[in-house]
């Protein structure tokens, strides 16, 4: 999908104007900080789009960017390996994969309770994942406030490609693991927001589709 001029300078001075926080480097002869993973094929929802089951390592420290450009403009999102090292390398390996690239965000809310984007179905809200699923990354003191981006679930243990964004808050129970925080661009949310939402209750597809052209990492 070929994306604006406007979309991609926007992104170019998001991204040059951001300080990328990168980890230390082990000391030699020590090895990097590790989790294992355990992801999980789905046969009976197989893969929305060709895509491998990630490896079973991820770094468990260090931060990564992930850009994105959508319709309605850039946002950046800073991830902490540290807190969902599984979540995290999985978040990465589904961009490389471009998993996420000339995807539709089919949900949005603004009500007294949940103010979020859900994003990374493919087909419809809720359905269209990767082929696999892995368990949550939570503490049980998880806060949702805005800015927040975590992964969508339907259950306990069911993580896939499915995300949401915080643009007010989230009053929620603390089973959603927490993959970061929007650092750039959370005036992108608001112009969604203004644009409406197609349901009464300010809980369903946005008046205006919303679509994510590109997403990369640095």
């Amino acid at each position: 999908m070929k994306r604006s001029i406007p979309a991609l300078i926007a992104a170019a001075l998001v991204a040059t104007t951001l300080t990328t926080t990168t980890a230390a480097a082990a000391p030699t002869g020590q090895p990097r900080p590790v989790a294992k993973c355990e992801f999980t094929p789905t046969p009976e929802n197989p893969a929305a789009k060709p895509v491998r089951i990630p490896s079973p390592v991820a770094r468990a420290k260090g931060t990564v960017d992930v850009y994105f450009v959508t319709n309605y403009g850039p946002f950046v999102v800073r991830m902490d390996r540290a807190n969902a090292p599984c979540g995290v390398h999985n978040f990465v390996h589904l961009v490389k994969s471009r998993f996420y690239d000339a995807t539709q965000c089919f949900r949005l809310t603004n009500s007294a309770r949940l103010g979020v984007l859900q994003c990374g179905d493919i087909y419809r809200q809720e359905e269209g994942g990767p082929g696999y699923k892995f368990p949550d990354e939570v503490t049980g003191q998880e806060t949702y406030p805005r800015g927040t981006v975590a992964y969508g679930n339907q259950g306990p243990g069911t993580n896939g490609s499915e995300f949401f964004v915080v643009h007010s808050f989230a009053n929620i129970a603390p089973n959603y693991t927490v993959l970061g925080q929007v650092i750039a661009g959370m005036s992108t949310f608001d112009r969604m927001v203004a644009a409406g939402i197609a349901d009464p209750d300010q809980d369903g597809p946005p008046t205006k589709p919303i679509r994510i052209y590109k997403v990369w990492t640095r």
